[in-house]
């Protein structure tokens, strides 16, 4: 039996052990010291990337976005920032935290510039996506965070720096931010500075666990009393930034927990052969959350509504106000145009079910995204274009094709050269397997 305990107690030392292959302490916390510093260059890097990461949000490119992230140097004075509370070193706690501030400033200014000027001002998804965070984005921010400080510490850097700065997400909550000013949308900066708040939270507690692992030599001051008064300090910092942190975790994870809930009750009990749910929403809130739902079909009796109600317990949705709107009426204030969208959404899925056995593909299925902010600028002599999902049907035999059409209508001719380019930034943008592009 000790044996099998020794084995299993080798072969994990062997497979986990993070000292091996470790850099020396010094040049560690030497490397990090100078990635925390806010000036000439670095600068000038963050005001470049946020530019460039705002054109990114604005034409809503993936790619841009990517590449902001990763010449992005944010990362610097939050990791600085878990170092020093690691080892005691209150200057560089300080340093950090000033330089972040300012990092932080400058960013929004220069993204609320930006989109001041902009002519294109609608939110799109990747702004979108930026103004509500999940309880997905604490475990990125963590885990990204705790593999940046071990890469940060390996003698041999590897492609993981660069990973976590995309997979954190840094920049683009800044640039929301920065919309939600120069928009005057309330929402979207708080909801885009809450996302920001934790990641830079997360990162810096998952640098200060690893450098604690590894044993980091903390500062040794000659004054015991000033060292007593540098950790009380540091362990204020430590609290009073954790603490908001693990309560906004904590109200994420509740608020995707009663989603999750409310979506299976609803898929499961609401489940009627002649009344369909038209539209749903769930409102979050600690006092007691709603479920709206409107329905359109034969109205539920009372009964039924009341068993509804009671039901909600099974669901932990216990406290949970339902609250059912049927019938076409003004009293109940539904929105025509929302059930026109579902009736719509039914007749589009009927009828890509009836077509997907002869055409064995699901690019029907696709939604086409809005690519007028982008051809706007790649392409500023195009007029107009068109673009959609089409079935090619063949007269020799039952064969049925499906292809993305684009039309499109410039002020002069296109040459072919630029004409292949188009086909192909098109073809790569919709993710479509063919597509046939006509210019008129």
């Amino acid at each position: 039996m000790n044996d099998i305990y020794t084995s299993i107690k080798n072969f994990i030392s062997y497979r986990f052990n993070l000292q091996e292959d470790s850099e020396e302490q010094a040049e560690t916390v030497e490397s990090i010291k100078k990635n925390v510093e806010f000036r000439g260059a670095n600068l000038w890097t963050l005001i470049f990337a946020i530019f460039v990461a705002c054109i990114g949000l604005n034409v809503n490119s993936t790619a841009v976005i990517i590449g902001a992230m990763l010449i992005s140097p944010l990362m610097g004075p939050i990791m600085g920032i878990g170092l020093g509370i690691g080892t005691n070193d209150f200057e560089l706690v300080k340093k950090g935290l000033r330089n972040l501030t300012i990092a932080t400033i400058i960013s929004i200014i220069a993204s609320s510039l930006y989109f001041t000027l902009t002519p294109l001002h609608e939110a799109q998804s990747e702004l979108l996506a930026r103004t509500s965070p999940s309880v997905w984005d604490v475990f990125i921010a963590a885990l990204g965070g705790l593999a940046g400080i071990v890469a940060a510490t390996r003698k041999e850097k590897s492609n993981v720096i660069p990973g976590v700065a995309i997979a954190t997400a840094l920049m683009p909550p800044l640039c929301t931010a920065g919309f939600g000013i120069a928009t005057g949308n309330l929402y979207f900066f708080l909801g885009a500075i809450y996302l920001y708040f934790i990641n830079s939270v997360f990162i810096c507690v998952a640098t200060f666990l690893i450098v604690r692992y590894l044993k980091f030599h903390k500062k040794d001051f000659g004054d015991k009393v000033y060292e007593k008064r540098v950790s009380r300090y540091i362990l204020m910092i430590v609290l009073l930034t954790a603490a908001p942190s693990v309560y906004l975790a904590y109200r994420i994870v509740d608020k995707s927990i009663f989603e999750s809930n409310a979506a299976r009750f609803v898929h499961q009990e609401l489940n009627y052969k002649d009344t369909q749910v038209i539209s749903k929403s769930f409102k979050y809130n600690r006092k007691g959350s709603e479920i709206d739902l409107l329905l359109l079909g034969n109205e539920l009796s009372s009964g039924q509504l009341d068993s509804l109600s009671n039901k909600l317990k099974g669901y932990q949705l216990k406290g949970t106000k339902l609250v059912i709107r049927q019938g076409l009426n003004a009293k109940n204030e539904i929105d025509l145009s929302q059930i026109k969208a579902s009736i719509l959404e039914d007749v589009f899925k009927s009828n890509s079910a009836q077509v997907k056995p002869n055409t064995g593909s699901a690019a029907l299925d696709l939604p086409l995204p809005d690519l007028r902010p982008e051809l706007k600028i790649l392409y500023p002599d195009l007029k107009a274009y068109s673009i959609s999902n089409t079935i090619f049907n063949r007269t020799d035999s039952n064969r049925a094709d499906t292809m993305t059409m684009f039309v499109a209508s410039f002020v002069k001719p296109v040459p072919v050269a630029d004409q292949n380019k188009l086909r192909l930034w098109l073809k790569n943008r919709v993710k479509a397997d063919s597509l046939k592009l006509i210019i008129q």
